[in-house]
């Protein structure tokens, strides 16, 4: 490797983007460039491999890492800033940007307009669902038979997915599904990971999943509702988890989360499956006596979806903390975007598995993604690094 690393150097009179200063940085200031001291020929032949090694690593990697911060944290210091460019164009040059933002707010309003009646639609249309919603609930209880019209399409589809399968014989037995949501649930890669197995006795009193939108008010959300047979964990016959959007759209045009809004479950004595109970012997030093006590810790659980994170206080100042919150936010709202739009629309496809094909097809498409990300961050290893600031 070299034993300098050169820097680009621009031409200052050029014309520089919007976000970047005119002022130098730096290392062009005449602040003395990063060097790294050769390794002499002679001294290279007597390593073994392992220090050849790690002289490669602290040569390449690791000074490439440190440049890259380097680099990233220069960049992370110029958002936000005028380079002055267009503080300098011509008011002719002005008034034209003026006006395509003038444009641009226009376009804005129609795709708001846009997102708003698609958000109507999905509204319009849950309604025509919810009979067959209805009808479905009736089979997986055993109310109703499924109809002979009912099992021929299924029987249809079934033979679309897989060449080689096999009709069903004919019967007249009405015969519910048991544990239905419970399997429909385990079988959703994320929420199965939720699932502990105390949750499991609870779950198996679960006789559907609805999804209702928010019509009063002006904010928009919606609201999943999971209904219980009586059962000896908790009180309550339906829970609920409510979504809140941001009455106004983003920027890139959607709608942005704003809080969830859980259910206090009434538990039963001694059954709070989110807590786990330690019990400890006390004596008495005067009397001798004993006596036993409760002590209730919080413990993993699927019904702390129930109680949902709360969005950080403005003045949350540790970054570790805030990090936390984020991502546990983050979590919550995709279990409940993932129950709304496959879980529910989905859910015989979730009991029998055959959904699991998709999810692994996004989960590939994502990895995918992410392995070019990996690879546009790597760059070939040459034998002069060359750092360019933008000026």
């Amino acid at each position: 490797m070299s034993g300098s690393l050169p820097i680009n150097q621009f031409d200052p009179t050029a014309p520089t983007p919007q976000n970047t200063p005119l002022t130098q940085a730096p290392i062009a200031l005449g602040l003395s460039r990063p060097t790294v001291p050769d390794i002499s020929e002679e001294h290279e032949e007597g390593m073994d491999d392992e220090a050849a090694v790690v002289a490669d690593a602290m040569t390449s990697g690791v000074m490439q890492g440190a440049l890259a911060g380097l680099v990233q944290n220069r960049l992370n210091d110029l958002i936000g800033k005028s380079s002055g460019y267009i503080e300098s164009l011509p008011v002719e040059v002005k008034r034209s940007v003026a006006g395509l933002q003038g444009i641009q707010v226009k376009q804005t309003e129609l795709q708001n307009q846009f997102k708003r009646e698609v958000w109507e639609l999905e509204k319009k249309y849950l309604g025509l669902t919810k009979p067959l919603y209805e009808r479905r609930h009736a089979i997986i209880s055993g109310s109703e038979k499924a109809t002979a019209e009912e099992i021929a399409a299924g029987e249809e589809q079934a033979k679309k997915d897989d060449e080689e399968h096999q009709p069903l014989p004919t019967g007249t037995e009405v015969a519910p599904i048991t544990d239905f949501w419970l399997t429909a649930l385990q079988n959703h890669i994320g929420i199965s990971e939720l699932i502990t197995d105390r949750d499991t006795a609870a779950l198996k009193n679960l006789t559907d999943v609805r999804l209702e939108y928010l019509t009063s008010g002006d904010q928009p959300g919606f609201k999943l509702l999971f209904v219980f047979s009586p059962n000896e964990f908790f009180e309550n016959e339906v829970l609920e988890k409510t979504y809140l959007y941001h009455a106004e759209i983003d920027y890139s045009g959607d709608f942005t989360y704003e809080r969830a809004i859980g259910t206090d479950i009434k538990w039963k004595d001694d059954k709070d499956l989110t807590k786990e109970i330690e019990i400890k012997k006390q004596r008495n030093k005067n009397t001798n006596r004993t006596r036993l006590v409760k002590k209730a810790t919080p413990t993993e659980s699927f019904f702390n979806f129930f109680n949902p994170p709360q969005p950080p206080p403005e003045d949350m100042e540790d970054e570790d903390e805030l990090a936390d919150l984020e991502a546990r936010l983050e979590l919550d709202y995709q279990i409940g975007e993932d129950i709304k739009e496959r879980i529910i629309p989905h859910a015989v496809d979730y009991f029998t598995g055959k959904a699991l094909e998709y999810d692994a097809e996004d989960m590939d498409d994502d990895d995918e993604d992410d392995d070019e990300d990996d690879d546009d961050a790597f760059e070939d290893d040459d034998d002069v690094c060359t750092v360019s600031f933008l000026r």
